[in-house]
This record gives C-alpha cells, structure tokens and sequence, in this order.
C-alpha cells in the first residue's frame, strides 16, 4: 500500500545553545503542507528569509552542515534533520530564531522527543520516495573514504569509522530500516578527541560546548593539570579520570555508539536530497562534506530522471524568447559557430533553445559526403551555448562575461542527427552558480527521442 506524506499535529518549541556558537536559541517546529518538504525561517531576521533544506544550499561542511540561500544561513542542522528523516516526517516549517540549531545533548533525541510532542497527521498526497535505479558512488581514494548507494526496496545504511584509534578501534553500525531509528541511533551522541579542543576552541568554535553533550576521547594519558585546565574551558571542572578513554566518566549508550552518531549524521545530510529514497547506503569514514556531495549526487540522478520524462514542447508559431539577434548579443559565437538559432524557454534555473540542422551546414561536406551526420562534439558545443544563455542570464551585465566549460561527465549519445532534424537543446542547473563555477544537466532531442545528454561544469569568467 502507498505511504501518505506526514506533517506536525501542532507546533511545539525547544530553546538551546549553538554547539559552535554559544549562542541561545529558540527553535519552533510548525505543520507544514504537502509537498513543502523541510524549510528553516529566520525569524529573527528582517523579512523572515527561508532558507530550503536541499543540498545545492550547502556552503560549509568544517563541523557540521551550514545551508545558505539568498546570503542567508542556518548551520548545525544535521541532527534536527536526522530527527525528521528517521521519524518519517515529510514536511515542516522550523523557525529559527538565530544562526545555528541548538546542540541538544549532542544527538537527536531531544528534537525526536518534541516531535512526538507535537504528534503527526497525514495528507492526503502520497509520499514520493526516489527510488535508486543504479549505483551511485562518492568516493575520496586520498582520505579512504566511499559512499556507496545501492537499489533496493526501502532505506537501510551501514557506516563503518576508522580513526586509527586504539580507544575507538574499528566500528560498523547497522540501521536495518528507518523504523529502527528512534530506538537505535537517535541518542547516540557526538564525539570528540581530547587533542581536538582546544584548537577547536581558539578557532572560536564549540562555544556552546560543556562536555556533557559529546563523547571526549583521551588517546593517551595526561597530566591532571592539562585536564584541569581544558575543563575549565568548558566550565566542567572535578574531571579528574586522566587515563585514556572517554575523559569525562561518560558511560556508552552502546559500545559502537560514536559509528552510530555517523550513522546519525549521514540520516540528517541525506535529508537534504528533499525526498525520502529507497536504497542501501554503505559508508566507509562518512563525513558531513561526503553525506553533502552524495546528497547532491542523488539529487542529480532525480532530476535527471524528472528531465527524461519532460520533453520540452516546441511550436514554431510562438514567438521566441530571443531570437538570433538577441543571441548574437550575449554570447560572442558567430558563423560558422554559433549553434542556437533561439531560446525559447528561459528562467532561472532551466533554458530551452533551438538548433535547425540544414544540409547547407559547412560540416557536412566532410562528415560525411555521403551519408551526413551532425559531429557529436558539436552537438555538445550547441547544448554548451544553450547553457552559456543560462548562465548568464543569472549575473549582472552579462555581455562581460563569457562561460568555459572545464569538466564534461556521462555523456551518452543515442541518436543521429542528420540534415532537416530540429534540435531541442535543454540544459538545466545541476548546482547554483558558486564562486564562479556552475554544474548543469543538458538534453537535446529530435521529436521524442533524446539524441545526447550528459553533464557539464563550466567558469564564468569576466571578459578581459
């Protein structure tokens, strides 16, 4: 049987300190419509910003993942989120009335409390899972980290950590079905090593820290004038355990308790693909900037899957949104190597052109004479102007400015192109336009069928 989407009964509020930034703050759970998926406000902000928890808003992934959209940020969401995925709860609006999600004991426990508080009711939409077709892998050969997602029937992950710790030795935590999340994973605390704390601190970050809402870890033995003096730090003084182990006397809810807080913490990132999946995550020394890139990795695989099924309707009796003209203004290509004849679909993150393919094309004389086909490389080039229209119409003055592409991936071609086919070339953005580098997802097609598709990463660079 179908799942239906869930929401909040009522609202409900907890009030706490920002692990990084001491700061207090009150942060209120509220019901939200079907198909809202999870957003933060910014109440303590002029206009109240909402800032979307999807991955192409991540910007920081240091000690904990920070969202921003519109120059607005929430950091530190992960074990609210966490609390959210695993409890199956499809929408909510969190306010916010500051810039980091209170610690809250260091797991999620406490925002799972608050929302059975505040109960939950079912719409009436179906619950939209992205079920995972085929592998996807993240992986960082230089710090041995992989992230691996298979198909499967329903979500279940597996995190094995390895620090080269003697205290923490090798761990592997299973979460067999989020049903398993409450009783499993979401009280089991963050951690941290002994070594780590003090710099941490000097860099100004774990103001809201106290010792009691993290698992510290002493690798080796110190004396107690050096536990003294960090505990005061934190304001927990009488520490006085100084052999290695876990400093502060802190019994283990589980013996693998720091493998399930990864566990946790991949829960909460993988919120961020915006809709529940069906797959088998297996991670290998998961960390916030992995879960971050494996979310978006998700994302571009469900939003190829949405394009493949949306082919871009072209009348030629409708006006287009720029003509030759219009094009010859923004991008500098010109005869023989200009490959858009108009645009006719343009917003901010998407842009459909047009490309009509003659036999007069110069081309076509060499490949081939006798049986001619339109150069895949230049089927390339015309999705690579189509999205250099794209691009530009996100900056300011955009005739100053020119688009490289630096990277091309998973580029299949499936059809020819000969003379007489009308080209449908579409290109969507895959990420935001970031530090001058965008990632897009193009399509072109002749009638319904695809012809190529791939995806590109280019510069913006300003015109010298």
């Amino acid at each position: 049987m179908s799942e239906k989407q869930r929401t909040l009964a009522r609202e409900v509020s907890l009030k706490g300190k920002g692990l990084h930034s001491g700061i207090n703050v009150t942060v209120t759970f509220k019901p939200a419509p079907a198909n809202h998926g999870y957003k933060f406000c910014r109440v303590d902000l002029p206009g109240k910003p909402v800032i979307e928890a999807l991955a192409e808003y991540v910007t920081d992934t240091s000690r904990g993942t920070t969202l921003t959209q519109n120059n607005v940020s929430v950091a530190t969401v992960e074990h609210l989120l966490a609390a959210f995925h695993g409890m199956q709860i499809d929408n909510a609006l969190i306010d916010m009335n500051g810039p980091e999600a209170p610690i809250m004991g260091g797991a999620a426990w406490k925002f799972v409390e608050a929302i059975k508080e505040a109960g939950t009711v079912e719409h009436k939409e179906h619950r939209n899972y992205f079920v995972i077709k085929q592998k996807i892998t993240y992986s960082d050969e230089e710090h041995g980290v992989d992230l691996i997602v298979y198909p499967d029937d329903h979500l279940s992950i597996n995190v094995l950590i390895d620090y080269n710790s003697r205290i923490l030795g090798n761990q592997y935590a299973i979460m067999e079905s989020v049903s398993d999340f409450e009783a499993e994973i979401c009280n089991s605390r963050t951690f941290v090593f002994f070594h780590e704390l003090e710099p941490l601190y000097n860099k100004g970050l774990i103001r809201g820290g106290d010792l009691d809402n993290s698992i510290v870890i002493l690798e080796k033995e110190v004396e107690q004038a050096e536990i003294d003096r960090i505990s005061k730090l934190f304001n927990r003084p009488g520490i006085n355990t100084h052999t290695a182990g876990i400093l502060n006397n802190t019994q283990l809810r589980f013996p693998n308790e720091p493998a399930r807080h990864k566990l946790l913490d991949l829960m909460g990132d993988l919120a961020l693909v915006g809709q529940p999946i069906k797959g088998k995550v297996v991670a290998t020394r998961p960390g916030h900037y992995s879960n971050t890139r494996l979310a978006k990795m998700i994302r571009q695989e469900m939003k190829k899957t949405l394009s493949k099924h949306k082919i871009p309707a072209y009348d030629p009796t409708h006006p287009p949104i720029y003509t030759l003209e219009d094009i010859k203004r923004r991008l500098p290509h010109r005869a023989p190597f200009l490959f858009v004849d108009k645009i006719i679909e343009l917003d901010d993150n998407a842009v459909v052109g047009i490309k009509n393919v003659t036999f007069n094309e110069p081309f076509f004389q060499g490949h081939f004479p006798e049986e001619p086909v339109m150069p895949g490389v230049l089927l390339v080039e015309a999705l690579a102007q189509t999205g250099g229209i794209l691009v530009l119409n996100n900056i300011d003055e955009p005739s100053k400015y020119s688009t490289y592409f630096v990277k091309i991936e998973k580029l299949k071609f499936k059809q020819k192109v000969v003379p007489g086919d009308t080209v449908i070339l579409k290109m969507e953005m895959v990420e935001p336009l970031r530090r001058g580098m965008v990632t897009m997802f193009g399509q072109a097609f002749v009638g319904n069928n695809i012809v190529v598709e791939g995806e590109m990463t280019a510069q913006v660079i300003k015109n010298k």
